[in-house]
């Protein structure tokens, strides 16, 4: 464990975490999976049949950082869009399960509830099969969604906003909501995509992949060297005060300050990434709500990640295994 990061500490950050509320904002998806065998191969085309032997649906997206944040322990307070069909309505059974407040979760006929239908034999995935229709949000929908996030952060001070690029992130709620939350004062952590990147300015932490981070800056990384100019560079245009940059198998880097951290990956095996970027955002959130430094925040969030992608599927962490994790390094 690095010097200028100590187990006291994060033992100490880890019992304040999960207390204070939390909004999240973003685009909702449903996550389902279809578990089966396969035996033989369909007489109709050269594809394996699969044998269907049970379904488990899951919180996705926006919808799975706030699952996260539960699973720490924080009241969470969730927006985003969905439609008025069938898979809206499990969505809103898994929220309530979860106990995630949903009076920011508006329905439109416009669009179908974002669905993700993973089909999985012998723990291999098979095939993926999308329902959406992207839809921007705009008119009395956006009005709605804006004055309830303000009326929510008005209580809470920390806002994690996870944009998938479907359509419930756009540049005028943005500019509006990022000018109330210097405003106010709240904490502002984004998952970004590329779409909307350059109007995350003055955020509190943007966590992008480096894949992500590459094309807004117009260059990729494929070194050290490429990864600080991107980094330092999109700060510098963002006046953002930091940027964790997820590196895959490779770990994540801190950006702040002109200076760097470097957390090199913990996961033993990797199973599914999926979800795993939700994870890094709201542990990053969480830790920060408990007293973290931004390096200390993000030195959790790089074990959680190391957790979330040894599991297949979506999967949250908990303190206690965050405290095992931390546990290994004495």
């Amino acid at each position: 464990m690095s010097d200028t990061i100590k187990i006291s500490r994060l033992k100490q950050i880890l019992s304040r975490m999960g207390k204070k509320p939390v909004v999240v904002l973003g685009d909702l998806m449903l996550d389902e999976y279809l578990w089966g065998s396969v035996s033989r191969i369909s007489p109709e085309a050269p594809v394996p049949v699969v044998e269907v032997t049970s379904r488990t649906m899951k919180l996705g997206g926006a919808a799975n950082v706030a699952s996260n944040l539960r699973a720490l322990g924080h009241p969470v307070s969730l927006f985003g869009l969905i439609g008025k069909d069938d898979r809206g309505a499990s969505l809103l059974g898994l929220l309530r399960r979860m106990k995630i407040s949903s009076g920011g979760v508006l329905a439109t006929p416009a669009a179908p509830t974002i669905t993700k239908t993973r089909i999985i034999a012998h723990s291999q995935q098979v095939v993926r099969v999308d329902y959406e229709k992207l839809e921007e949000l705009n008119g009395n929908l956006l009005d709605k969604l804006l004055s309830r996030l303000e009326a929510e952060l008005s209580r809470s001070k920390f806002l994690i906003i996870s944009d998938y690029g479907k359509g419930v992130i756009t540049q005028p709620l943005l500019r509006e909501l990022l000018d109330f939350c210097r405003r106010k004062n709240v904490f502002t952590a984004v998952d970004p995509k590329e779409t909307h990147f350059h109007e995350y300015r003055r955020v509190s932490v943007i966590t992008p992949n480096h894949h992500e981070a590459g094309f807004a800056f117009g260059k990729r990384i494929r070194d050290h060297q490429t990864l600080k100019e991107v980094a330092f560079g999109l700060l510098k245009k963002l006046e953002a005060e930091s940027m964790l940059v997820t590196l895959g198998e490779k770990g994540m880097s801190l950006f702040m300050d002109k200076k760097e951290c470097y957390f090199p990956a913990r996961a033993k095996k990797v199973y599914d990434v999926t979800g795993a970027g939700d994870t890094v955002t709201a542990v990053f959130t969480s830790a920060v709500t408990g007293g973290a430094t931004l390096p200390e925040a993000a030195y959790l969030s790089n074990r959680a990640a190391g957790v979330v992608v040894e599991e297949l599927g979506t999967a949250q962490v908990t303190k206690k295994q965050l405290l095992n994790e931390i546990q290994t390094e004495l």
